[in-house]
């Protein structure tokens, strides 16, 4: 659908819900609230301008990977989508620019993930939703150690989640990447967090210090101000969550009617 305020600027919709917003006249711009938070951590991985090789598990109409292009040029990016009807279709109405060093792979993310080599990632991003939902496969101790192996020293796996209170799957994921990695934050609305709507929660772990603190600074500043937790407030939401194992592995819950819905 085209968006009559932007001249190249589209919204792409699965099944009625909205899916990736792309300006191919302006990278950089980020419509959705979401795909907002992502990019602060991946402005954060490392300094600005310095190219990162990131790989994104979930591809829509490559919103983040334009951007890194655009504001991180030479950065190496592989992009893992399992619908390739949607690629095709990406592909044919918004294509990517020339050179913009991103690889697209029609494949699903987990078996991606699980034969990509060690070690070569700066920041994996995880967008994954099959229709409104995470995949179950995608949200347990043996993918988050997968990820983890794909990851560089010192890399990031950032994963978009969504979940309303009492928090049941979002609390399973921090205690399944809790066992993974040593650092762990938490991207999201005051709202959402205080359980008073369902929305989405960007997690962030990393197996080293995550910089809390400048991702809190660019969060509160933007036009749709979020919280960082970590720490202790955490470990206060974990509470006596448990690890999710492959055996026991659901998705994420179904959305409300109207959650996530267009007018």
């Amino acid at each position: 659908m085209p968006d009559v305020d932007r001249r190249r600027a589209w919204l792409l919709t699965v099944d009625g819900a909205p899916q990736s917003y792309v300006d191919l006249d302006e990278p950089t711009h980020l419509e959705f609230e979401y795909v907002r938070r992502l990019a602060h951590v991946l402005d954060a991985a490392a300094e600005p301008g310095i190219p990162l090789d990131v790989t994104h598990l979930g591809g829509g109409a490559l919103t983040l990977p334009r951007y890194v292009a655009a504001t991180r040029p030479g950065s190496r990016q592989q992009v893992v989508e399992a619908d390739r009807g949607l690629l095709r279709l990406v592909a044919e109405r918004l294509p990517l620019a020339e050179g913009s060093g991103v690889d697209v792979h029609g494949a699903d993310a987990r078996e991606w993930l699980d034969a990509a080599p060690e070690g070569g990632a700066d920041v994996v991003v995880a967008d994954v939703f099959g229709g409104s939902r995470v995949p179950a496969h995608l949200t347990t101790v043996a993918y988050a150690r997968s990820a983890a192996r794909v990851l560089r020293p010192g890399g990031h796996y950032i994963a978009n989640l969504a979940d309303g209170a009492p928090f049941a799957f979002l609390r399973s994921q921090l205690a399944t990447f809790a066992e993974v990695f040593g650092e762990l934050a938490l991207i999201a609305e005051p709202s959402v967090l205080r359980g008073r709507r369902f929305g989405n929660a960007v997690l962030v772990a990393a197996d080293g210090p995550i910089d809390v603190a400048a991702l809190a600074r660019r969060t509160a500043a933007d036009v749709f101000p979020a919280r960082v937790e970590h720490g202790k407030a955490l470990r206060r939401l974990i509470g006596d969550a448990r690890p999710v194992r492959d055996e026991d592995a659901v998705p994420s819950p179904e959305p409300p009617d109207g959650a996530f819905s267009i007018g």
